[in-house]
């Protein structure tokens, strides 16, 4: 079994493994699919696990780890490392405690290890969705909603918080009014988006960078195709006998910044963890280092003439 290093957060607590495993389905759907997946994940060695109110992944987690649990395949639950996320409608002062109290039940579990905002917007309460109604964008009230986490983690509910989508200067704004500042920023990081300015700047303040869609989701709602179907890519695989998938982990891995990956396919799952014994040479990331850029998800749900952002540069702050 794989032993994946793990990485310190600056909340302090249980170290995060630098690979994880994404949840994430589209049409977002609970299935009997996807807990036997997760199930096969952990026997294979995952034990970092990324979940969110909007996937529907929740209750099927729960039930896998429960199943791990009663196998003998872990333990504890403290061999493992959960992630998850508050939805936009939940973004609300008096709605994020009962927001995470609902996560917990899904997953059968007494605390998780992180918990992120997942979006800096607020939507009208009740809906777990996405496209989302232009007429439901509200503007998040961020320090509220942001004490009312931080009351999570006092609770001990939760042993660190972040976010997730924050531009480098939401998340100035953030640290600036924060007590207890965010352990992670998870946000879209491949080779065709490589967010060098983000990097700097989560480093510089001891927030961990953690990348979703590091293969560029294809084929999903918020991905698109251009990773996979990378020339420059493609060749450094072929030379180094590796995939193209594992190249675009190693170097997302080589940057720091902890890695989630999805396959519910046992021969890529195996394969997601094959990145941690060789290294990408200083030519191939000079290659890679010059790949045009193009972000996969620019955000346009959250953007409207009528709502907080009016368009994506808003949204990302100029980092777009």
């Amino acid at each position: 079994m794989v032993r994946i290093p793990e990485v310190r957060l600056s909340s302090g607590g249980k170290p995060m493994p630098r690979i994880g495993m994404g949840t994430a389905v589209y049409p977002f759907a609970s299935s009997e699919a996807m807990h036997v997946a997760i199930l096969r994940s952990i026997e294979l060695g995952y034990r970092h696990f990324d979940t969110a109110a909007l996937y529907q992944s929740e209750e099927p987690l729960g039930a896998a780890i429960a199943d791990a649990l009663r196998a003998g395949t872990i333990r504890s639950r403290d061999e493992l490392f959960i992630t998850s996320k508050l939805w936009c409608s939940d973004a609300h002062p008096h709605l994020v405690l009962s927001a995470l109290q609902k996560t917990l039940r899904n997953l059968q579990l007494e605390y998780l290890d992180l918990y992120l905002v997942h979006w800096p917007v607020s939507t009208r309460p009740g809906k777990y969705e996405i496209p989302l109604a232009k007429e439901d964008l509200l503007p998040i009230d961020m320090s509220a909603v942001w004490r009312a986490m931080e009351e999570c983690h006092a609770l001990g509910l939760t042993n660190s918080i972040g976010v997730s989508n924050f531009s480098s200067k939401k998340l100035e704004t953030l640290l600036s009014i924060a007590n207890i500042p965010p352990a992670v920023n998870q946000v879209e990081v491949n080779p065709l988006w490589q967010q060098q300015k983000l990097r700097e700047f989560c480093v510089a303040k001891g927030i961990q960078v953690c990348a979703y869609s590091p293969l560029g989701a294809k084929e999903t709602y918020w991905g698109q195709n251009c990773v996979m179907d990378c020339g420059v890519l493609k060749d450094i695989a072929a030379a180094k006998g590796k995939t193209l998938a594992q190249v675009c982990l190693r170097w997302v891995y080589e940057q720091g910044d902890c890695v989630l990956v999805k396959s519910f396919n046992e021969e890529r799952m195996v394969e997601n963890l094959d990145i941690l014994d060789w290294e990408l040479s200083e030519e191939e990331k000079h290659k890679i280092g010059q790949i045009p850029q193009r972000k996969g998800y620019a955000g346009w749900d959250f953007v409207s003439d009528d709502g907080p952002y009016k368009s994506t540069a808003e949204l990302w702050d100029g980092e777009i």
